[in-house]
């Protein structure tokens, strides 16, 4: 058994930008921004970011591309994909992203939201569809994992 699983609370680093492939299916991309901060040997506080490449399709893209703007507080489960593409040089790049599953907004609404301050639950959020059906049983249950 293996689990590929991932859930970052951060700050969208750039509004979402949506765009359609071929078939007409919406994929948004934008960064999200994770923080930490702690305290030197020195009595210095620290504070590390980490940038992560959040990649959202279909519904849930178009979701990111009508929600998420630069700043706004999101949590965010997914996993991880690491792949390699040959940019317009030809020279070959890495990259490694988070596949969204689920994605819900966080902190106070935005104006043109219905109100100032609510909690989390109370905002719009948006999860996909199981990738491969097949490996999805709707008579699985909590129950049924073997951890």
């Amino acid at each position: 058994m293996s689990v590929n699983k991932v859930i970052l609370v951060g700050n969208a680093g750039k509004d979402a930008e949506v765009r359609y492939i071929d078939s007409g299916v919406a994929v948004a991309t934008f960064s999200l921004a994770t923080s930490e901060t702690y305290t030197s040997k020195s009595g210095e506080k620290v504070t590390t970011t980490e940038w992560h490449n959040i990649v959202a399709w279909r519904g849930l893209g178009e979701f990111a591309g009508k929600y998420i703007q630069k700043g706004r507080q999101l949590y965010i489960e997914g996993r991880i994909r690491s792949r390699s593409y040959d940019d317009k040089d030809g020279v070959k790049r890495y990259i490694t992203e988070i596949l969204a599953d689920s994605i819900q907004l966080l902190g106070k609404k935005e104006p043109g939201e219905g109100g100032q301050a609510a909690p989390a639950n109370d905002f719009p959020q948006a999860h996909s569809q199981p990738q491969n059906a097949e490996s999805f049983d709707a008579g699985d249950t909590v129950d049924d994992l073997p951890f």
